[in-house]
């Protein structure tokens, strides 16, 4: 079975192509649940029109299917609370010049 942990180590193989960063490190990821087979995975993107949305969403899908296990994924996007930079870790504040 696949554990929280393995989802999380391959999303961050899903970049936001605009700042070319993982959705984890950038703070967009919001939780990762796994029961059974599948993984239900709550995400937000930078704004509400982020033209990346359907492609970040891809490949959050075809990532957690490549965790041995993962038969089905389910996603969530949500933007309450609405992403702000201070969900960055300190690496992407760093390389992105915030703070």
């Amino acid at each position: 079975m696949a554990s929280k942990d393995d989802v999380l180590e391959v999303l961050r193989q899903v970049e936001d192509p605009e700042l070319g960063m993982d959705i984890v490190d950038l703070g967009l990821l919001y939780d990762v649940e796994v029961e059974d087979s599948t993984v239900r995975v709550t995400y937000s993107l930078t704004s509400m029109g982020c033209p990346a949305g359907p492609l970040i969403a891809q490949d959050i899908d075809r990532a957690a299917r490549e965790v041995p296990g993962v038969e089905d994924v389910e996603l969530e996007l949500t933007f309450d609370p609405p992403w702000t930079p201070d969900r960055m870790s300190d690496d992407a504040k760093f390389i992105l010049g915030f703070g």
